[in-house]
């Protein structure tokens, strides 16, 4: 019986060693609004949440996201991109800190910190169109090291 036990232990760390990819966390769902979220960085998975799947619409709601960061922030680019209902509709990138110049709160910190965000959140549009949104973000450092990455789905059934 205990040799049975240590073989299913070791097949089951065996298993979660050899899996590279982080689970799909669901937001929210609703009715009309489907949020899920996935770290695409095979090394580190983040927390987000929204209080309510209902705000979203309202084009201002609250979030949470917090993460562990493993590697400083001098520097910060994002590369953004979103696929509408199979379409790419956008492939953005920006510099969010550099010296002397810095967009986030959290610009400067450094590997073994927590970032913690706990706040509003506003789209910037009137609408969100009906459909299928996958968002992918990764947001590097100086170094090009990855310091978060994540794939975001959203699928919206509310008709305006």
């Amino acid at each position: 019986m205990k040799t049975s036990n240590v073989l299913v232990l070791i097949l089951a760390l065996l298993y979660i060693n050899a899996s590279t990819e982080w689970p799909t966390h669901t937001v929210c769902k609703d009715d009309n609004l489907e949020i899920y979220y996935k770290s695409c960085d095979p090394n580190q998975d983040f927390a987000f949440s929204i209080d309510h799947c209902s705000d979203v619409p309202s084009h201002t709601f609250n979030v949470r996201a917090a993460i562990l960061l493993r590697h400083n922030i001098k520097e910060l680019y994002v590369k953004l991109n979103m696929i509408i209902n199979g379409k790419t509709v956008l492939t953005y990138s920006e510099t969010l800190c550099e010296p002397g110049h810095s967009k986030l709160i959290f610009c400067g910190k450094k590997k073994g910190e927590h970032l913690y965000y706990e706040g509003p959140v506003t789209l910037g549009i009137k609408e969100i169109p009906q459909g299928d949104y996958d968002i992918s973000a990764e947001l590097t450092n100086e170094d090009h090291a990855t310091v978060a990455c994540a794939y975001l789905t959203v699928k919206n059934y509310l008709e305006y």
